[in-house]
């Protein structure tokens, strides 16, 4: 697995903790349920594990990584 970078930029770090509180809100109101959620986050990092864009690679896996690190870590879900 490669290295996990870290988002440097302003608009990508607000992007993402924008993301994690609504879908937090989702959860928290019961309009999504965890499950849901987990689903979610599954997709969004199959697809950037299965992308075929060669020329986006590294990227693509590092955007996988990160996704799959917030499921491990269980930040976009309050785990009952």
């Amino acid at each position: 697995m490669p290295i996990m970078p870290v988002p440097s930029d302003i608009a990508g770090t607000a992007a993402l903790s924008i993301c994690e509180s609504l879908l937090l809100a989702l959860n928290d109101r019961n309009i999504l349920p965890e499950k849901e959620i987990v689903g979610i986050l599954r997709d969004a990092a199959a697809a950037h594990e299965f992308a075929t864009d060669a020329s986006k690679a590294e990227m693509n896996a590092a955007v996988a990584a990160l996704i799959n690190a917030i499921l491990a870590g269980g930040n976009s879900v309050r785990r009952r």
